[in-house]
């Protein structure tokens, strides 16, 4: 059994976004303040229309999600050296964001849910001194936010949530990038709404939005902003604030627009996609799931389990199996980075090179699979029974730790 589909291949750009965007082009004003006097852009009937999405005030669209989460820092205050709370099990552009923005990442350990360690955030909280936490949802599994939230009011840390794997999910009914000060969003090709490259900054806080504003490159136009304050909120800040020019333009979000009137549906598709995968896994006896809170209302455009007993050599030898029957998959313990994989101990740059031992035993046996929306059901689970038959015959080999009695 082989499988011939991409994994890389994403669903086409709505044919309205696609007009959209030919008008943009047609009329070559694809810079997102480049509009005739009273026009809102599309730039802004995104940033309105995904305000709306997220029943928040303030949205800013960015041209990535790093680079959103590098302003959310600078507006809410970080001074150099000041230490950011962060998961260990995140993508690169996190710890870039924090040293972007003149922070140091203080790396805390995750638990067999793929989420925070809230026993070593609260410790950690406690011994830095750190004023910030940056939350990834890493691969769209939220933590427990009524405990998280707990955790920012007894140390006063204000929360940034990464929410580039989550956009559309909920924790107990409430949206996920509802909870922080800050909240930032990807539109990457692989993420929920594809733009290429793209981020969204959601806030409560109009002294942040203004800040964001003007650090991504509104020069003296932020009145041109809808899903903002008044103008006057910008007086007090509006000399004293750089300009970093990360805006997104209007093809983008020409783009981007159709999509978010379709994400509630696309979300419903992900999960009928990895309930199917779900259920072929836990069929194996090899395969251990990740087990998911009931308050998660998650939305899972890829899937992630452990192979307990795999050796390391097992994992690539995993990795080459599959990819000769089509299959693409990613194992988050290698010791080299690889594609969009990595682990923290690959960030060379940090200072602080602490081995955290109990996150690189999870990576370590922690497989990921994408979901494109391009595979239909039976897709799905044509790659899922690939993977556990492949598991199977790798298990059959020498490449597996004995079982624990």
């Amino acid at each position: 059994m082989s499988f011939l589909k991409s994994f890389t291949q994403q669903e086409a750009i709505p044919d309205e976004g696609i007009q959209a965007a030919i008008e943009v082009m047609k009329s070559g004003r694809l810079h997102r303040y480049n509009v005739n006097p009273g026009e809102k852009s599309l730039t802004d009937q995104l940033e309105l229309e995904f305000s709306q999405y997220m029943e928040v005030d303030n949205c800013l669209a960015c041209a990535s999600c790093g680079y959103a989460l590098h302003i959310a820092l600078k507006a809410l205050g970080i001074k150099d050296g000041d230490k950011v709370l962060c998961n260990a099990f995140t993508l690169a552009p996190v710890p870039g964001a924090i040293d972007n923005a003149g922070g140091i990442p203080v790396l805390v350990d995750i638990d067999q849910k793929l989420c925070i360690d809230l026993g070593d955030l609260e410790n950690k909280a406690r011994i830095s001194g750190a004023k910030y936490l940056l939350l990834s949802h890493m691969r769209g599994h939220i933590s427990d936010m009524d405990l998280v939230m707990q955790i920012c009011k007894d140390f006063n840390l204000l929360l940034i949530e990464d929410c580039a794997h989550t956009m559309g999910a909920k924790w107990n009914g409430k949206m996920s990038g509802s909870f922080g000060d800050v909240a930032c969003f990807s539109t990457q090709t692989y993420k929920h709404i594809n733009s290429g490259e793209g981020g969204l900054l959601i806030t409560p806080h109009s002294e942040v939005i203004t800040k964001a504003i003007i650090y991504s490159g509104s020069y003296m136009l932020y009145e041109k902003h809808y899903a903002a304050p008044d103008k006057k909120e910008f007086d007090a800040i509006k000399y004293t604030t750089p300009n970093y020019s990360g805006r997104m333009d209007n093809l983008r979000a020409a783009i981007l627009l159709p999509q978010l009137k379709s994400l509630n549906q696309k979300c419903i598709s992900w999960n009928e996609r990895y309930h199917s995968m779900h259920q072929i896994f836990q069929l194996s006896p090899h395969i251990e799931l990740i087990v998911r809170d009931a308050k998660e209302q998650f939305v899972a455009s890829s899937i992630q389990f452990f192979v307990p007993t795999l050796l390391p050599s097992g994992f690539q030898s995993l990795i080459d199996q599959c990819e000769a029957k089509g299959v693409t998959i990613k194992w988050f313990g290698d010791s080299e980075p690889s594609g969009y994989t990595s682990k923290y101990d690959s960030w060379h740059y940090l200072k602080d090179q602490t081995r955290l031992e109990s996150t690189e035993h999870i990576l370590g046996k922690l497989i990921d699979i994408r979901i494109p929306l391009t595979f239909t059901i039976d897709d799905c689970m044509t790659v899922a029974e690939i993977v556990s038959k492949e598991v199977e015959i790798i298990l059959g080999s020498a490449d597996s730790e004995p079982q624990s009695t």
